[in-house]
């Protein structure tokens, strides 16, 4: 049995009765719930949740954001976390030991962090020191399974956001020639051609054939990316920027850097979500934007700022489908499991696994 384990105590069917509930009746258990248990509960919404599922959230943010913000509130014996399945056991790994995480529905997981599995990542990485030795240091995006950031805490790494990406990539070049960087290879390829890392310099290791995806010496290799991606961020193209220059000339397009290499480089600007919400609430009034980030939050974007004009770099991008499996009535039924003295849809990362993957947490935290 493979020692990366997430313990789960799953209820995957919701019942009938919350799907016959309308949303007022819905609403008012979700409130009434709440004043109910006050601190002892806390729900961190991440940015990506839909508007029904936000307005109950104590907390909204990304998701590492969203596990410190639950680990600061150590009063709260049950934490709901509106968000994917990676951000619920990151939120188990740093809370307490006496706190629940609980995930309104099991089946909201992530594309991208289930592109790297611990078995793929093991095989890959002992064919890989047959290829480099000991040169090579992994990273994982915070975007990927408590098993995947444990073993790159085994292995002296540490774990990325989008945010503080540079910074942590140039770390890890401080330990090692050479880094590989899970599960995401666009956030990889674009951090680290920000960094001067010629794109000639970087390889793809493909999970599926176990091969290195490279034309080249191998010894001028100083990135391996993971042929990883998020199904949402990869579908914003060229043809987009494209479209977008010749309707609107004056907009600026901002990004996610989870986006392409090629849309990044056509873009004006691009960003953590954190930084796209920023960039937006900072400019001028007037002024025109189109976004490529998910669309729940493009959406809650366009609503705040009605001061400006602001579309979708793809017209036709459809919300994240996992994150849209945390709806209200999933909600109101966690919530009153809760009530009922149950705890549905644990989330409970296996000791070990979790004091790995913390140690990859905290080396980036370790970093302002």
């Amino acid at each position: 049995m493979n020692i990366f384990q997430t313990a789960e105590k799953q209820t995957n069917i919701l019942p009938e009765k919350y799907r016959m509930m309308t949303v007022k009746e819905l609403e008012d258990r979700a409130r009434e719930i709440k004043d109910k248990l006050g601190n002892k509960l806390f729900i961190p919404g991440h940015h990506y949740q839909k508007d029904e599922v936000i307005q109950f959230a104590d907390a909204t943010g990304d998701s590492l954001k969203l596990a410190q913000l639950s680990q600061e509130n150590a009063e709260a014996e049950y934490i709901v976390f509106c968000g994917v399945h990676f951000m619920a056991e990151t939120a188990d790994i740093l809370t307490d030991s006496s706190q629940k995480v609980l995930l309104p529905d099991m089946r909201a997981g992530c594309s991208m962090a289930d592109m790297a599995d611990i078995s793929q990542t093991e095989r890959a990485w002992t064919k890989l020191q047959n290829m480099f030795g000991d040169t090579m240091l992994p990273l994982t995006y915070v975007n990927s399974t408590a098993a995947i950031k444990a073993f790159v805490g085994r292995h002296g790494g540490a774990t990325v956001t989008s945010s503080n990406a540079e910074k942590m990539v140039s770390w890890a070049f401080e330990q090692k020639p050479r880094i590989v960087f899970l599960p995401d290879q666009h956030l990889g390829r674009n951090t680290a051609f920000n960094l001067g890392i010629g794109l000639e310099e970087m390889a793809v290791w493909n999970p599926v054939t176990d091969q290195l995806e490279y034309e080249g010496p191998l010894e001028e290799i100083k990135v391996i990316l993971w042929k990883g991606h998020c199904s949402v961020h990869e579908n914003f193209t060229v043809e987009n920027v494209k479209e977008v220059r010749e309707q609107y000339p004056a907009m600026k397009i901002i990004v996610h850097p989870e986006c392409r290499r090629e849309v990044v480089e056509l873009s004006d600007m691009a960003g953590s979500t954190n930084y796209i919400i920023d960039a937006i609430e900072h400019s001028e009034p007037g002024s025109s934007w189109a976004i490529g980030t998910e669309m729940n939050l493009v959406k809650r974007i366009i609503t705040q700022h009605s001061d400006k004009k602001i579309i979708s770099l793809n017209p036709h991008m459809c919300p994240c489908l996992t994150m849209n499996r945390i709806d209200l009535p999933h909600l109101v039924w966690c919530l009153e499991a809760i009530e009922q003295g149950e705890s549905q849809n644990l989330i409970q990362v296996e000791e070990q696994t979790a004091a790995f993957a913390k140690l990859a947490l905290d080396r980036m935290l370790e970093r302002p």
